[in-house]
């Protein structure tokens, strides 16, 4: 029965070709909507992480989420640095911030941060701050190192470029000194947004709240939530539109095989046998689809203008849900192969 079904491939081939492409092009959108809605958790995880803190101290209006501007008073960090820290920073996050970069606007997420502290991300270009006046970018913003750029009407200079500081689907991230961020952006009061620790303070002053990495990534991610839902609703949708496909590639062929299945019927063979050679069709085209969704999704990441982060579970994933959408498209042949009529085997 695997030959005669394989023969059958081959015999269609130009219609299994083109259920194969068809399913892989959706395939590799499904992959790299995973890739979308994980590409969330990965910005934050990148930006959490590159401060270099193993706590932060939040306002309880915040709510764990940094993006959140609850501005507290920068006092605070001298009564953090009293509980047990080998060191205490102050930072203030402002989110959608406008800079003008000549003629060009860039909505951006502004890190005021010490020199030196706890804050920066490693540098991949140039040098890190070390003045007010100076500016460090993601390279999102696609603004080169020695521009000149403004917030309003105060002008600094870029001196170096980090990567992968992106946050809320790809807003790039820039980094000047707090004391730039409180004059330019705050109104120049002395007010910061958080306080990040090197070690763990015995306890959070009081009326404030002290958070981990992982606790600051899965409160500012659900900011995200309704966005990731409709993300993964538009997968499972991929999944669908694949298994449509795939079925009426299915169908079309055992309507075409009708008299085939009747002369095997009539030959021993049994409906089981039938529908487990449709099945098997549906598979080797799903999975084959899935082998060059692969390949497709390497080449169609520009199609989103964020960041894409596929893992390593969504790709060994793809191979299982590919046998699913195989084993649910073969269903709509069901009847043709249980149905086929012996006799009609020998019909005139």
């Amino acid at each position: 029965m695997l030959a005669i079904t394989l023969a059958d491939l081959r015999f269609r081939y130009r219609q299994f070709l083109i259920a194969v492409i068809g399913t892989a092009v959706v395939l590799a959108m499904a992959l790299l909507l995973s890739g979308l809605a994980n590409g969330f958790k990965t910005e934050l995880r990148n930006v959490v992480g590159g401060v270099g803190a193993d706590r932060w101290i939040l306002s309880p209006e915040a709510h764990g989420r940094i993006t959140s501007v609850s501005a507290f008073g920068a006092d605070v960090v001298d009564r953090v640095g009293k509980t047990g820290v080998t060191r205490a920073d102050s930072i203030a996050i402002m989110p959608q911030e406008v800079m003008r970069a000549g003629k060009k606007l860039v909505t951006v997420t502004v890190f005021g941060v010490t020199p030196g502290g706890l804050g920066m991300p490693d540098v991949h270009d140039g040098a890190a701050l070390t003045a007010d006046g100076q500016l460090v970018v993601d390279g999102r913003t696609n603004v080169a190192r020695g521009t000149t750029i403004s917030f309003g009407n105060t002008s600094f200079d870029v001196v170096g470029e980090v990567n992968g500081q992106t946050i809320n689907a790809g807003i790039p991230v820039v980094f000047m000194t707090l004391h730039d961020a409180q004059r330019v952006l705050l109104g120049n009061r002395p007010v910061v947004t958080a306080v990040v620790t090197k070690g763990v303070p015995a306890a959070a002053p009081p009326g404030f709240d002290l958070l981990s990495n992982a606790q600051v990534e899965a409160e500012s991610l659900t900011t995200l939530d309704s966005a990731i839902s409709s993300i993964e609703n538009s997968r499972n949708l991929m999944w669908a539109i694949a298994a449509i496909i795939v079925a009426a590639l299915i169908y079309v062929a055992a309507l075409q095989r009708v008299r085939d299945f009747a002369v095997l019927k009539a030959l021993g063979s049994s409906s089981r046998l039938l529908f487990a050679s449709l099945c098997t069709q549906a598979v080797i085209i799903t999975l084959c689809g899935a082998a060059l969704a692969l390949v497709l999704s390497q080449f169609m990441t520009g199609v989103f203008d964020q960041p894409i982060d596929v893992s390593s579970t969504s790709y060994a994933t793809l191979p299982v849900v590919a046998v699913v959408v195989g084993l649910v498209a073969s269903l709509v042949a069901l009847r043709q192969a249980t149905g086929a009529d012996p006799a009609a085997a020998f019909a005139g």
